[in-house]
């Protein structure tokens, strides 16, 4: 079956709960490697938010920029937020039109090694189970992972971490009043130079290609997003820049990074804490690199 045999959820209800907006607190309902939630506090010196139009983002992944800089309303005109990953383009979609059948799925989760693999291993066709699936599986997986095998299928093992409650149905209807008109869409990000004009502005936060401080790559996001598609960014970032249009990058401290950006915008160094990695990995602070013509 499909979602569209449910009533989509009435954008007017989500319309009538502006106070959503001002809620300072909505955060990301996904867990992302890489996701970029401890950039929050840099972006205000590096947005001077009276002067973008449109909103784009073509890695979306956690969406934590977008969820920040639109219930913060800096975002005040169209987002465009896409993305290649398909289940997590048709998890969105399903937050945006379709929230109270997503909660209503997701009360039949249960936290446990068991149910865990028996529901990574059940296909659904329809949307709304698929997002459910999707949610479930990201939140209690190792790490929050995303990774397929080679015949497309997910195969992170279970992730044996414990939660006072299993989902924020608060916060998931708070991000499905976010998405209220939002523009949302599976595609590689170079198709989406179409829709970038004049004094927009757009996010890019690429997989990350190369190990940080070193000239290594990571074998993992080879197939992910490969050196050659950070050259294709490149040349993307170009035409952003002919467009007149404005843009911020997140990418790897690394020495082909820097050599490969450093002439398409100003570079800021920034720290974080590193905290991917199994129980060895050390939680120390690594540096990342943000580019951008702000």
């Amino acid at each position: 079956g499909s979602a569209s045999a449910t009533a989509p959820y009435p954008p007017t209800v989500l319309q009538q709960k502006p106070h959503l907006l001002e809620n300072q607190n909505i955060k990301p309902f996904l867990r992302w490697a890489g996701g970029k939630s401890w950039i929050v506090k840099h972006l205000r010196d590096i947005i001077d938010h009276s002067k973008f139009n449109n909103y784009h983002e073509p890695f979306l992944g956690g969406a934590s920029i977008f969820i920040y800089l639109k219930s913060n309303n800096i975002i005040t005109k169209r987002s465009h937020l896409s993305d290649n990953n398909d289940d997590l383009i048709n998890t969105y979609k399903v937050v945006q039109q379709y929230p109270s059948e997503l909660i209503e799925r997701l009360g039949i989760y249960k936290n446990t090694k068991d149910f865990y693999y028996s529901e990574r291993a059940k296909i659904y066709n329809n949307p709304v189970k698929k997002a459910a699936q999707f949610i479930f599986l990201n939140r209690t997986s190792f790490n929050g992972i995303y990774r397929v095998n080679q015949q497309g299928e997910y195969n992170v093992p279970y992730g044996f971490k414990s939660y006072s409650k299993l989902f924020d149905f608060e916060n998931i209807m708070s991000i499905s009043s976010l998405l209220n008109e939002v523009k949302l869409k599976t595609c590689d990000f170079e198709t989406t130079i179409k829709k970038i004009k004049k004094n927009d502005l757009v996010f890019l936060d690429p997989p990350y290609t190369v190990a940080h401080g070193k000239n290594g790559f990571i074998k993992y996001n080879q197939k992910l997003f490969a050196w050659n598609d950070q050259i294709r960014l490149k040349k993307f970032i170009e035409q952003i820049k002919t467009k007149q249009a404005y843009y911020i990058l997140t990418n790897a401290e690394n020495i082909s990074i820097e050599d490969l950006f450093s002439d398409v915008g100003k570079k800021h160094t920034l720290p974080r804490a590193n905290v991917i990695g199994g129980k060895l990995a050390k939680r120390n602070t690594i540096q990342e690199f943000v580019f951008t013509n702000l």
